[in-house]
């Protein structure tokens, strides 16, 4: 039998040095016991019952015990716990936030959990809006986002297995699947994983996560995982099999494996009629290729412009400024990003006052000015205003430096010098790395009938066998 003494526990932490990292003595059955915790973490009124409790066992009683699990069974009514008998364990339980209770002559000590965290609530996330459909989304807080796709699940074969990160951070992450639906070498595998990783920390958690799940590192500027805010995409994604990840302290789940056919789908595309979901998925992938192809091809057009038709000369440009065409859209790309990332610094109140400025009186004053032509600031306006209908940050992102790079081949060759970058950014979304090994192209290359038409086919729930799609 292994005693565990407070001393061992007070060892490992900081107690004089931290303010907030408190032990409590308390005397319960005529025993001296000690009591660790964090300030801030701890639930007051849960804790306070349970001392209350513990205060009225009598010496008698705690004689009888046999040992600590008993105690438990007998004596802790109000809250989970778990028996310890590893000062180490003990001491991390503290840090995570449960209390711990070490009591004079018993084996161990007893892991409570106690603790609150602090949390925001669960509003709709400001990325992943729709027009119908439910108003929650994730939080900080893992527990929370379990519970939120619980609601929404209620088979006992869903599992979320909690796994740790980080030396330091000891950061938690749920393995979340449905046990008989999910791949079971899938999960498996991300399982050994996760517990094979050995960073310092991960504080930057989420990215971190996907890095660090990467066989090698890489700068494909495809992302390797989707993201979602949202329980209901997540709940809808483990339906059909997937596996999602949540990460303590983000307020989004990964979902694996991931196909850039995925990108093409938002909530809102379930949450309305089907051809009414159908024209607005066929919207955001003509948007999508829009955005990439619009400038590079006007660049291509203006190589030929003495070829060009009557019909098309409102794409030539009548009064040159001297700067070079590629310049001033570089330009343009530029300043776009950066009244973006002024407008994400910019305190709610001024953010509509900042959109006037950079988007009207800026544009207006490059054009009178001659810095850029006015068919510049038209097209970048829509690239600008139609990249927002692309529900992935990340995959906006690829996409302009895809058009970037195609901008660059357009004015150095034409259509010669387009072709060629087009090819090679069709290559880097093909050859983009992912966690699970599977193809990006999916389910174009390889080519999967029953794939493809699952992206256009819409489900209807008639029996416990037909459940609402959604993502696949």
């Amino acid at each position: 039998m292994i005693v565990l003494k407070r001393e061992e526990i007070a060892r490992l932490l900081p107690l004089k040095e931290s303010f907030d990292l408190l032990e409590k003595p308390v005397v319960i059955g005529d025993r001296q016991c000690s009591v660790f915790f964090l300030d801030g973490f701890m639930k007051d009124d849960l804790f306070q019952r349970i001392l209350q409790f513990f205060f009225s066992i009598t010496p008698e009683q705690m004689d009888a015990l046999e040992d600590l699990e008993d105690f438990c069974r007998r004596f802790l009514p109000y809250t989970e716990y778990a028996v310890t008998e590893r000062p180490e364990e003990a001491a991390q339980a503290v840090l995570s936030g449960p209390s711990v209770l070490v009591i004079e002559g018993f084996a161990g000590a007893v892991v409570m959990d106690t603790r609150t965290y602090p949390n925001r609530g669960i509003d709709e996330p400001e990325k992943d809006k729709v027009l119908r459909g439910s108003r929650d989304g994730f939080s900080e807080t893992v527990v929370f986002n379990t519970a939120l796709i619980r609601r929404r699940i209620r088979d006992p074969r869903l599992t979320f297995e909690m796994l740790s990160v980080g030396e330091s951070s000891k950061t938690d992450v749920a393995l979340g699947y449905i046990d008989g639906v999910a791949d079971p070498k899938l999960v498996g595998e991300l399982r050994e994983k996760i517990k094979a990783l050995t960073p310092k920390n991960m504080v930057i958690n989420q990215q971190n996560l996907v890095e660090l799940l990467l066989k090698k590192p890489s700068i494909n500027p495809f992302p390797k995982v989707r993201n979602t805010e949202r329980p209901d995409v997540a709940a809808a994604q483990l339906v059909e099999g997937r596996v999602v990840l949540i990460v303590d302290n983000c307020p989004t789940a990964i979902i694996l494996p991931t196909w850039l056919a995925d990108f093409s789908q938002e909530a809102d595309d379930f949450y309305f009629p089907p051809l009414v979901g159908w024209y607005m998925k066929l919207i955001r992938i003509a948007t999508s290729l829009l955005t990439m192809l619009v400038t590079p091809l006007w660049l291509v057009l203006l190589h030929y412009q003495d070829a060009l038709p009557p019909l098309l000369s409102f794409l030539k440009v009548q009064n040159d400024t001297g700067i070079p065409l590629i310049l001033q859209l570089l330009l343009i790309e530029f300043a776009i990003d950066g009244l973006r990332l002024a407008s994400v610094n910019t305190p709610t109140a001024l953010a509509s006052s900042l959109s006037i400025v950079g988007g009207l009186i800026l544009g207006d004053f490059a054009v009178q000015s001659g810095v850029v032509v006015p068919q510049v600031i038209f097209y970048m306006a829509f690239v600008a205003i139609a990249t927002f209908s692309q529900p992935s940050i990340e995959l906006g992102y690829s996409i302009k430096f895809c058009r970037m790079l195609l901008l660059i081949g357009a004015w150095a060759g034409g259509l010669w010098g387009f072709l060629p970058v087009l090819v090679f950014c069709l290559w880097l979304a093909y050859a983009n790395p992912t966690i699970t090994g599977n193809r990006y192209f999916y389910p174009v290359l390889p080519f999967s009938l029953r794939g493809f038409i699952a992206l256009f086919k819409r489900k209807f729930s008639r029996n416990s066998e037909d459940v609402p799609h959604m993502g696949k």
